[in-house]
């Protein structure tokens, strides 16, 4: 097992996480390592993606490069989601103008037969756990790393949608028409998630993030049925793991427009729930009643305004939200047209703000 590393200087993500009191408001960006930096496309020009983020060093680069620009209060690996589908079998290439594809997804249930049954997590992801242990160590201990995983029911729509899509109807057409066989799948990414967010914090990752994208494409029926169960079956299994070994990670959940889902989100195991910018943060904090803490939300685009309006935006998310058991971020990554300078507004708005609104308490 990876250790000695170096000593964490800066824990105010993680008491922020776990509800503690903190200085002030610690903030990161989904999507911060990304393509809005010129360094990162840089870095990534003439490689194909996948490659990069089976390269550790690659991925350490790449994580690294945003907290050289900006104090972020926590860094989250270089990877993607779509490593977990790999992992299982399946072929997924990164086209360009497209996105991620599936050439071959999967169309019906006997489909399901192609997928490994067994995965050996170290064999087929070591290259992520590597990646951490050496952003870890070269990190030096200034802001804690964030690993991450999709959740079963996104990673099961890209399986068979076969890559981005509006209305997702091929895979909801599994959820309707072969139920047994839906579960039957999420069941077999459940196992696969679970064994890698555990190898993810052997290798170093101080916080975990499931991310829910798709949640948005349910109602609430439907959410209740294929995906929640899968998220909390997730954050149990982990956290009794990991109590084991006499360790404790804070998880954070992002079911991203799940509105409906927040009471049972707050009740399922993660101390951390994620919230995109179509929530308004008084409200969800009165709906998940002080048993979680919040991450949010502000709406990507706000990126986009004058860096004086951007203080005021953040103000008013902080006041919103109030100062404790509180993380700030955006309500979805940023985009590839954004400019750094605005994402250094926020942070430091986040930061002058939150102080002074302690302070004042």
């Amino acid at each position: 097992l990876p250790k000695d590393f170096p000593q964490l200087q800066n824990d105010t993500f993680l008491r922020a996480a776990r509800g503690e009191e903190t200085e002030h408001v610690p903030v990161w960006c989904m999507r911060q390592a990304g393509r809005y930096l010129p360094e990162f496309r840089e870095s990534r020009a003439g490689k194909d993606f996948f490659e990069t983020c089976q390269t550790p060093a690659a991925c350490c680069e790449l994580t690294l490069q945003p907290l050289r620009r900006f104090p972020f209060d926590a860094a989250i690996i270089f990877s993607d989601i779509l490593v977990v589908p790999q992992a299982m079998g399946m072929d997924v290439q990164m086209v360009a103008g497209k996105g991620p594809t599936f050439p071959e997804p999967l169309k019906e249930p006997e489909d399901l037969q192609r997928l490994r049954v067994k995965v050996d997590v170290g064999k087929e992801l070591g290259y992520v756990f590597k990646a951490i242990t050496l952003t870890r160590h070269k990190i030096e201990g200034k802001v804690p790393l964030i690993g991450f995983t999709g959740a079963p029911w996104t990673l099961m729509s890209y399986m068979i949608e076969g890559g981005g899509s509006n209305t997702h109807s091929k895979a909801k057409r599994w959820l309707y028409r072969h139920p047994e066989a839906s579960h039957m799948l999420l069941r077999m990414l459940t196992d696969v998630i679970v064994e890698y967010l555990l190898g993810q914090v052997a290798a170093g990752a101080q916080a975990l993030q499931v991310f829910e994208s798709h949640a948005g494409i349910l109602g609430p029926v439907e959410f209740k049925e294929f995906a929640l169960p899968y998220l909390r079956d997730i954050a149990r299994r982990v956290k009794d793991k990991l109590k084991e070994a006499g360790q404790d990670v804070p998880m954070i959940v992002f079911a991203k427009d799940g509105h409906y889902a927040l009471e049972d989100l707050s009740q399922s195991h993660y101390e951390v729930v994620g919230l995109d910018w179509t929530i308004d943060p008084q409200s969800a904090r009165e709906r998940t009643g002080g048993k979680v803490s919040l991450q949010g939300n502000m709406d990507p685009c706000a990126l986009y305004a004058p860096k004086e309006r951007i203080s005021d935006i953040v103000k008013k998310m902080l006041e919103g939200f109030g100062t404790r058991a509180y993380i700030a971020n955006l309500g979805h990554g940023l985009y590839p047209d954004m400019d750094p300078e605005s994402v250094g507004a926020f942070v430091e708005a986040v930061h002058t703000h939150s102080r002074q609104m302690i302070k004042q308490k």
